[in-house]
């Protein structure tokens, strides 16, 4: 029977992938229906598992990947997670019309990769460009430089520079709802780094916290 997306939480998103798992290991032949390659390697891509992601991949049938075209675009969505791409995983989320079933885990993958993106540019910035702080959180430039002054981070108009809040140890979470942003406590280094290698330089710094 296919798995049905159940309700949009971390705790349901963790049961549906154990569901997910038993359903391919039952499969007659081995062979599991699309719906749940499908949606077992949008959850992979959601709990950042990608080791996993990419064995599930490789083991999925030429057959279903060529006749089901929304798997090629899970798996885009999974390379740019593996390139550490951020701006490519929002485009890639946006650049496909998802099915129900695929739909809400692709939505907490993109609140989750923006939740991460602006703790990280808490910890590794002084200050960043605006644009390329926008690009790296997936936001419009306005709606991404409103939602840090609110929260008490530094802005400056005339530079589009913008500055994050470090009052000792904290980090940023997102409330997804409503795009705002809650202190919460993380360690804090703040290199400083020229504004031209932001994105490239902060795409290292996520490979150096995952090493």
């Amino acid at each position: 029977m296919p798995v049905a997306v159940m309700a949009e939480s971390s705790g349901s998103f963790r049961r549906l992938l154990e569901q997910c798992e038993t359903q391919e290991l039952e499969a007659p032949g081995g062979i599991a229906t699309p719906l749940v390659y499908g949606q077992l390697l949008a959850l992979y891509l959601l709990h950042n598992d990608m080791n996993n992601a990419r064995y599930l991949w490789k083991r999925i049938p030429p057959a279903i990947k060529s006749a089901n075209a929304e798997l090629g675009a899970v798996w885009s969505v999974g390379q740019r997670i593996w390139q550490r791409d951020f701006p490519g995983i929002y485009t890639a989320i946006s650049a496909h019309q998802w099915s129900e079933t695929i739909q809400p885990i692709m939505e907490a993958l993109r609140d989750a990769t923006r939740r991460r993106a602006f703790g990280l540019v808490s910890q590794a910035y002084t200050s960043i460009v605006a644009d390329d702080f926008a690009a790296f959180v997936g936001l419009p430039v306005e709606e991404a430089v409103k939602g840090v002054l609110d929260q008490g981070w530094q802005a400056d108009f005339a530079t589009r520079m913008v500055m994050p809040k470090k009052p000792g140890r904290w980090s940023c979470v997102l409330e997804a709802s409503y795009n705002r942003f809650i202190p919460s406590s993380e360690p804090a280094p703040v290199p400083p780094i020229p504004n031209e290698q932001q994105l490239a330089r902060l795409t290292d710094y996520v490979a150096f916290l995952e090493n």
